[in-house]
């Protein structure tokens, strides 16, 4: 079955004047048109295409890849503000309609939002949302520690950054965690930090634990090799400078340190640290 507002795998029936004829094992057919047809296709080949409704809303194929999918969220600019909603670009030719009732505030031409795309069911249209909170659940959270996620920076708190996990859940990044800037709409890989008793799910930015080591250790490498083979931090370095410099905590940095000297990788002086 062809799925609308998701990528699809489909073999490549004919060629015709106005594109290509896709179809599926079941036998729906869609269109792709010349304008995306790829210059080495092949009959009888499978082809990759995002598949949705064009302006005349006909099912239509696209080799584009949209900044969002069915049931992913992004953050996206709105483009313009016309009599049903908010128009945002996700990357095709049609725009993506979030419509007032799914604007927690009304949106503005030229401001970002983070956003939800759903399939609305009365008008069988990809559609979009700003209340991205009720596609959000926690009660199905099933993650061991340390597991890596995809994380999208909704909005900053008192405690840190509420994220989005894996386009399915809300988790926390804590201050006390994070170590480089932040802005809403950054897409980051994460790391569960611990899941709660109520759902809620911590994440950090790194690796936790002994995992963190090798990791924590390449990015001080890395800094020595672009640096010369020389950093200016030390044991007294204050967590500022080594936040600064490596976007690390000072007790991350020195967990780096010490796996890089056990394996002979660096001379430790009192002026900061060497590259062997």
């Amino acid at each position: 079955m062809i799925e609308l507002g998701n990528y699809n795998t489909l073999k490549v029936l004919r060629s015709t004047s106005v594109g290509l004829f896709l179809g599926d094992d079941e036998g729906t057919e869609i269109l792709l048109p010349n304008k995306y047809v790829p210059e080495d296709f092949e009959i009888d080949a499978d082809l990759e295409v995002f598949c949705y409704l064009d302006n005349n809303e006909r099912p239509i194929a696209t080799t584009l890849r949209p900044k969002i999918i069915r049931n992913g969220f992004a953050y996206l600019e709105v483009k313009e503000v016309g009599t049903y909603g908010a128009f945002l670009d996700w990357g095709l030719e049609k725009q993506l309609l979030v419509p007032f009732r799914e604007q927690p505030q009304r949106m503005e031409e030229g401001r970002k939002y983070v956003v939800h795309c759903y399939m609305d069911e009365e008008s069988m249209r990809l559609t979009g949302s700003g209340k991205v909170d009720r596609y959000l659940s926690n009660d199905n959270v099933d993650y061991e520690l340390n597991a890596e996620v995809t994380v999208l920076a909704q909005r900053k708190t008192p405690l840190g950054w509420e994220v989005i996990v894996d386009n399915k859940h809300k988790g926390l990044i804590f201050d006390s965690d994070i170590f480089k800037p932040i802005s809403v709409g950054n897409q980051l890989r994460g790391y569960v930090k611990n899941v709660r008793e109520d759902k809620k799910i911590d994440i950090s930015l790194q690796p936790i634990g002994a995992k963190m080591l090798e990791p924590t250790a390449k990015i001080i490498f890395e800094e020595l090799e672009k640096n010369n083979g020389f950093l200016p931090l030390h044991d007294k370095s204050s967590p500022e400078e080594i936040k600064a410099t490596l976007h690390l905590s000072k007790k991350a940095f020195k967990k780096g340190v010490g796996i890089l000297y056990r394996q002979r990788k660096i001379n430790i002086q009192d002026d900061g640290i060497y590259l062997l």
